[in-house]
């Protein structure tokens, strides 16, 4: 007789059914925005600072100004950064609010 296996494996489960879950899509779309690593970098940077930064986003990175602002764009979008304008600049930062959601929609994985 063969020994019985008391360890299950994880395919031998039906498939699961999962409910409509629309935090699942904030959280695509959140991680969306940070599936770059300049993406991450420049959220770092900007988690590191207390107040808005202009220029210094560029000069911390090894990327074209063109490509920083497209990068910005897209944490724009995702609300996770905040910019306004100042004169001919931009000052960006965190928006905490939404990285605190981001935070709780992966702790709820």
């Amino acid at each position: 007789m063969p020994p019985v296996n008391s360890t299950k494996r994880c395919c031998d489960d039906q498939p699961a059914t999962l409910p409509s879950d629309v935090s699942a899509e904030r959280l695509a779309a959140l991680a969306w925005a940070l599936a770059h690593p300049a993406r991450v970098r420049i959220l770092r940077l900007l988690v590191s600072r207390t107040t808005c930064v202009c220029g210094e986003i560029v000069s911390e990175l090894p990327l074209a100004q063109s490509t920083v602002s497209q990068h910005l764009k897209i944490l724009k979008e995702s609300g996770l950064v905040q910019g306004e304008v100042d004169g001919p600049k931009v000052c960006y930062c965190i928006n905490r609010d939404q990285l605190h959601e981001l935070k709780a929609l992966v702790a709820g994985l």
